[in-house]
């Protein structure tokens, strides 16, 4: 059993990594802004009040856990660009002052920043409405933050497919680390249920620690 925090553990994605996690038999304790957000009763879930953009907070819940998760993210492009590298900054800032004690860190990022086989940045794809590309360099700007500014800590991004939406569970997934995974038609795409499998995964397994991988079928 790993004692594991969540940030964000009230949004679409959040959610599913606790639910994925008790079920599996981990401890959790989701970390949000509003304790009411979290309806979800269980005998190793604790809810606890934290802001995810103050390093002291974040000392504070990561204390004594395994394992760190940031499933926070904004709304929109500002929201995106007000939260998502704040929140690296203040992750890495707050898990650092822990030391060498200091748990794993696992962020849910973007698959804004993936490359095609040519090279670019899906974000730079023919179509991508502005906000959404604004959302999607917030990711990408997370990103480029743990990889130059988390020094000797142990981080992973887990980037989802192309196209993530609520779906069925199945268990199954495939990975790749830069370029997205697609299916013979091309079709990058993975269920939140399925994501959240492989973020528990990464949390049991830690095959990808200071990097970012991404999952779809």
């Amino acid at each position: 059993m790993a004692t594991i925090a969540i940030f964000g553990a009230n949004g679409a994605i959040g959610h599913r990594v606790l639910r994925e996690a008790l079920d599996r038999g981990h401890r959790v304790t989701a970390v949000v802004r509003e304790p009411a957000s979290v309806p979800d009763e269980h005998e190793r879930l604790d809810v606890a009040r934290g802001d995810v953009l103050d390093p002291a907070c974040v000392s504070a819940v990561a204390e004594g856990r395994d394992v760190v998760v940031s499933a926070v993210g904004g709304r929109d492009g500002a929201g995106a660009q007000a939260v998502l590298r704040p929140a690296a900054q203040a992750l890495v800032a707050g898990l650092h002052a822990l030391g060498p004690k200091a748990p794993r860190l696992i962020t849910v990022g973007g698959a804004g920043s993936l490359r095609t086989r040519r090279g670019r940045p899906l974000w730079d794809a023919p179509g991508v409405p502005d906000e959404a590309r604004r959302v999607m360099r917030a990711h990408g700007d997370a990103l480029a933050y743990l990889r130059a500014g988390a020094g000797e800590l142990r981080w992973t991004t887990v980037s989802p497919a192309a196209d993530v939406a609520p779906g069925e569970r199945t268990g199954e997934y495939r990975t790749a680390y830069d370029e997205p995974v697609a299916d013979d038609a091309g079709v990058s795409r993975i269920s939140m249920e399925d994501f959240a499998v492989a973020v528990v995964d990464e949390i049991e397994e830690g095959r990808h620690t200071g990097r970012r991988f991404t999952v779809g079928y």
